[in-house]
């Protein structure tokens, strides 16, 4: 079996060469979720107590997150285990805003509003940066923040939520004019950072949020999750809490994607069976007999997803529409689906309106491949299989077009070269690695 890729010092500038042909075979095990790591890290800084928190990814947007903490007063520390601990708030109310310039790297920035308010009173921070896929719109934001009392200024490098002193007492209530992830957590942990019951209407309702509504319950807040409400309200402070992150559903969608592609069959360990519904049923239609278990892998210990080998494509037409709706299609499953359908019979509909800037990044890097994709709009698109591809340089300009560029060109013929690996470990570890253990021939090279 290939070892794992050698990481260079030079990562910016690395570049990945990917050779097509092997059917990738065997287990693996994805790391904790970027996406639910990311809102846990900002909830236990807001908290009053330490926290610990196991399963934390070693993904670049996670790395920076607890780098900036850390250089904003809290103590951050971690064991031989793997496992985080973060310390209480600071107490530099009226002290000079920390210098969190660096910020303005990750999309999630805005998660440090509510830990900056519990430690100082106000949050001082650049516009959200990472993945160039749309702008990351922060209004739906600084409307839960006015709801709660703050002030809120916005400049041209980046905006201002200060808490007011003598603010409101009581429950505030917060009515969504849509499903958002950002702006559910953001109502979440300002509530937990004002001590304040907050009552939120039409919530995210997708894996991640329910990670951070079991966290605050376990931390002993009271919570109360519906289709249409979700509740916080502060209890009986917890001395001891600690959180574990769930395996990451992405990277092990995008795995999935791979084995698949290749027609290869494997397993992956370690993420939560309700958390792949719908992926696992984008697979089914398709003829692949993907399967997720909630009972744990005896060899393993973790529940599990399985490609099996031997099956037979149906040549159903996908239509992979990214949704917020609760059981609907993650956007982050999206690319590596648009990845796989390239090899299978059918005419397939991909659309993704929640990052509109996310097929502008994806398709021209598929179509150096040899693809051939009709874009309707700059959020949707067609396809039909099955296509050849050949390898080329390409460039993962965000995370998923990284990782739907790896599955692409496991299937291209000859040997395709990715840069922008930066990107890509933003939110995965080590994806290339987990590749190579089940097969793949990818190894990283130092830029020139």
């Amino acid at each position: 079996m290939p070892s794992s890729p050698r990481r260079t010092r030079e990562e910016g500038q690395a570049q990945l060469e990917v050779r097509g042909g092997p059917a990738l075979r065997g287990s693996v095990t994805v790391d904790g979720s970027k996406n639910a790591a990311l809102p846990l890290l900002a909830a236990a800084a807001a908290i009053s107590d330490p926290v610990d928190l196991a399963g934390i990814p070693a993904s670049g947007d996670v790395t920076a997150l607890t780098g900036l903490l850390a250089g904003a007063g809290w103590t951050i520390s971690r064991d031989r285990a793997g496992t985080v601990q973060v310390g209480a708030p600071p107490t530099h109310s009226g002290h000079p805003d920390p210098d969190l310039a660096g910020a303005a790297a990750i999309r999630a920035s805005y998660y440090l509003v509510a830990p900056l308010i519990a430690g100082y009173g106000r949050a001082a921070l650049p516009w959200p940066g990472g993945c160039s896929v749309g702008d990351r719109g922060m209004e739906l934001h600084f409307t839960v923040y006015e709801s709660f009392g703050d002030r809120v200024e916005t400049g041209a490098g980046g905006y201002l939520v200060q808490s007011q002193p003598g603010g409101q007492d009581g429950t505030v209530a917060i009515e969504l004019p849509f499903r958002s992830r950002g702006a559910t957590v953001a109502a979440l942990l300002r509530s937990v950072a004002a001590g304040r019951p907050v009552v939120i209407g039409n919530p995210n309702l997708s894996a991640e949020l329910h990670s951070l509504y079991r966290a605050l319950a376990e931390a002993g807040y009271s919570v109360e999750v519906t289709a249409g409400q979700a509740s916080l309200c502060p209890g009986p402070a917890r001395t001891s809490i600690r959180w574990t992150v769930p395996g990451d559903k992405i990277e092990a969608g995008t795995l999935a994607c791979a084995i698949a592609a290749t027609g290869g069959h494997g397993e992956i360990l370690g993420v939560p069976a309700d958390d792949l519904t719908p992926l696992v049923e984008a697979l089914n239609l398709l003829g692949i007999p993907a399967a997720s278990s909630t009972a744990a892998s005896p060899e393993s210990g973790a529940p599990s997803l399985a490609v099996p080998g031997g099956w037979e494509l149906t040549g159903a037409s996908l239509r992979a529409i990214a949704s917020l709706a609760p059981g609907g299609l993650d956007a982050d499953w999206e690319p590596g689906l648009m990845a796989l359908a390239l090899g299978l019979p059918g005419t397939h509909c991909f659309a993704d309106a929640i990052n509109p800037g996310r097929h502008g990044n994806l398709i021209p890097q598929l179509r150096r491949l040899g693809a051939v994709i009709s874009e309707g709009s700059p959020t949707e698109c067609t396809l039909t299989g099955p296509q050849s591809l050949t390898g080329t340089p390409v460039h993962a300009t965000d995370i998923r077009t990284g990782s739907a560029l790896l599955i692409a060109a496991l299937t291209a013929t000859g040997s395709t070269t990715v840069t922008g690996l930066a990107q890509l470990r933003r939110g995965h570890a080590d994806l290339p690695g987990k590749l190579a253990a089940l097969g793949a021939g990818v190894t990283v090279r130092a830029g020139s």
